[in-house]
């Protein structure tokens, strides 16, 4: 099965701002931010994509933008499912301020029972989002072959949600997964199990690419002590 790298939106004005910005119009990239998705196309040089698809969400839209501009070539797709949480009522508001709300300590220590008045659970989060990278694995696959490679830009919580699962840790674990702005989280699919290959990377992406190594080699278990040669 197709390798997916998730990368999160570049820094964005509510990430400086201190603000929850979930669902929030008019978000966009800060200048950090900006520099941060010009810097793209070359890390990911490397790397052949077989398509682009993202949040309909501006600041994901923008950070995915020099990419598409480098790569005319390269197909993008926009899929609702892997837009920020909907935080409801607490969309707009300053975290330091719904650090007193005592709902913060659910969503921080027992994330799987949260759900955010006027909004969604977290659990309805990572299902929505697990459902879309499901379909885009068979859809890829099908139209490209399993050692495709392709990009979703995205959130952090859907990007950390989508982690845990990949290394079959509880929904109530996923709050100690940190993705910065702007990184490639990379997972590998196989018929029997996904391995994270990367993590919140910030650097060089180039042994992203596809090795050519059988698909039957790579679905075997990684190497005791995680060597070189792990999948």
């Amino acid at each position: 099965m197709p390798t997916l790298i998730l990368l999160r939106h570049g820094r964005s004005t509510a990430n400086t701002g201190g603000v929850l910005a979930g669902w929030t119009p008019g978000v966009a990239l800060d200048e950090r931010g900006a520099a941060q998705a010009a810097a793209l196309p070359a890390r990911l040089r490397a790397v052949p994509l077989a398509a682009a698809v993202t949040s309909p969400l501006q600041r994901c839209q923008e950070t995915l933008a020099p990419l598409l501009a480098a790569r005319p070539e390269l197909p993008s797709h926009t899929d609702e499912r892997i837009g920020e949480c909907h935080y409801g009522d607490w969309s707009g508001r300053k975290l330091a301020e719904l650090h007193e709300e005592p709902l913060m300590a659910v969503v921080q220590q027992h994330p799987s029972a949260a759900a955010f008045p006027g909004g969604e659970s977290v659990r309805a989060m990572q299902a929505r989002a697990l459902d879309a990278v499901r379909d885009w694995n068979e859809r890829i696959e099908r139209e490209h072959g399993p050692d495709a490679v392709y990009l979703m830009c995205t959130h952090g919580d859907i990007i950390k949600a989508l982690v845990a699962d990949a290394l079959g840790l509880h929904l109530d674990l996923f709050q100690r997964i940190a993705v910065d702005p702007c990184s490639v989280t990379a997972i590998r699919h196989t018929r029997l199990r996904p391995y994270l290959a990367r993590l919140g990377d910030t650097g060089d992406l180039a042994d992203l690419a596809p090795s050519g190594q059988p698909p039957a080699e790579r679905e075997g278990d990684a190497a005791v002590g995680g060597g070189a040669g792990a999948p």
